[in-house]
């Protein structure tokens, strides 16, 4: 369990680290841009709210996980 939790723990950073990258750029640079142009995730403010969702849900996530790894090394 302690494994499985450190493997989803690694997995939920990697995660919150490109969505904070695409959600860093607001003017016309870099990754946001390329969102934009390329209608990769649809509309820009969907496209916000759609990564706002999944930025919430990924910290509470992580959060969780520490907590439960914190308590399993105690």
């Amino acid at each position: 369990v302690k494994h499985m939790l450190k493997v989803i723990g690694a997995f939920t950073s990697i995660f919150l680290i490109v969505i904070i990258f695409l959600r860093i750029p607001q003017e016309n640079v870099g990754l946001a841009s390329f969102a934009t142009k390329s209608n990769l995730l649809g509309s820009p403010s969907s496209a916000q709210r759609f990564l706002n969702i999944l930025t919430a849900f990924g910290i509470l996530l992580y959060i969780g996980i520490a907590i439960q790894l914190n308590l399993l090394n105690n």
